[in-house]
């Protein structure tokens, strides 16, 4: 069964359409997929009525990618779209240009990165042990702790110009674990949030049994936004036993493949992760080319 369509803008919405607007991905895949891996038929939440057509968002899957080589070009998009809210603010309103949203999604060969919060001594490994395992370590300019990017992760790097969303970095980063969330109960994973704690967890109520499937940090300057979430999806969870994750002692961390039973099609889990990001933030993923 094909992904079915993104609900009707609300130009065209009508009661009949809002009741069928429903997400299911391929049943069919020849990718083996566990029991339960497939997405129910989960509906979205109700179309809003809207007066301005949506914001576009530039969306671009970087696949596989060096963790330095996607910094750079995440740093150079967000710069851009400084420079350009500061030429702006000095330009007739007749010149000004309006800035552009970004969604980058990829994956990375093992790496350990550590936010500008963390400490080094949540590394467990040294330099040789790291040579050894082929593992990366780079500080960041986010913020948090250290946590790990590998194969099998979506990393998502949202590069937004929240000036024209909303002013408000705790919401935007509740707006994020909302869409992993959503995206997790479509594959009928229970997940929710921890008080004090920043990420998404299953059985986040019993301090005993929770455990983190997706980590959030980013970096804000002038509401611009970048770095983001990594989302365990068919991760090796055995390369967080080399660090004390987001500097958390007495927490487990989990994936979408232990806790279903086998790997899944990770295209299909970006897929309806994209759906729940653009209609949450409202806007429309419009694939883009590397600028």
């Amino acid at each position: 069964m094909a992904l079915a369509p993104r609900r009707a803008s609300a130009f065209s919405i009508s009661p009949k359409a809002v009741n069928s607007a429903f997400l299911c991905t391929l049943r069919d895949s020849a990718f083996s997929t566990p029991p339960n891996s497939t997405p129910l038929c989960v509906p979205l939440r109700s179309p809003r009525l809207r007066v301005l057509p949506m914001r576009q968002v530039h969306f671009q899957d970087l696949g596989l990618i060096d963790y330095a080589t996607a910094w750079d070009y995440q740093t150079k998009l967000f710069q851009a779209t400084i420079d350009r809210k500061i030429v702006n603010r000095n330009a007739p309103k007749d010149q000004q240009v309006l800035t552009e949203d970004h969604l980058l999604f990829c994956e990375h060969p093992h790496v350990y990165t550590l936010g500008k919060s963390g400490k080094q001594s949540h590394l467990l490994l040294n330099e040789t042990e790291m040579r050894e395992k082929g593992v990366q370590f780079f500080p960041i300019d986010r913020g948090g702790d250290i946590t790990y990017h590998g194969p099998g992760q979506i990393v998502g790097y949202p590069i937004f110009d929240m000036d024209h969303h909303f002013t408000d970095i705790h919401r935007f980063l509740r707006t994020l674990e909302e869409a992993v969330i959503g995206t997790l109960e479509a594959y009928n994973i229970k997940a929710g949030r921890i008080d004090g704690l920043t990420g998404v967890w299953l059985d986040w109520s019993d301090p005993f049994k929770a455990r983190k499937i997706c980590a959030f940090g980013i970096r804000a300057s002038r509401w611009v936004t970048m770095h983001g979430f990594a989302f365990n999806v068919n991760t090796d969870l055995s390369y967080f036993d080399n660090i004390v994750p987001c500097g958390i002692t007495d927490k487990g961390v989990t994936c979408m493949a232990k806790e279903l039973g086998g790997l899944l099609d990770i295209e299909a889990v970006k897929n309806r992760l994209k759906l729940e990001l653009a209609d949450l933030f409202d806007v429309e993923l419009v694939e883009a080319a590397l600028h």
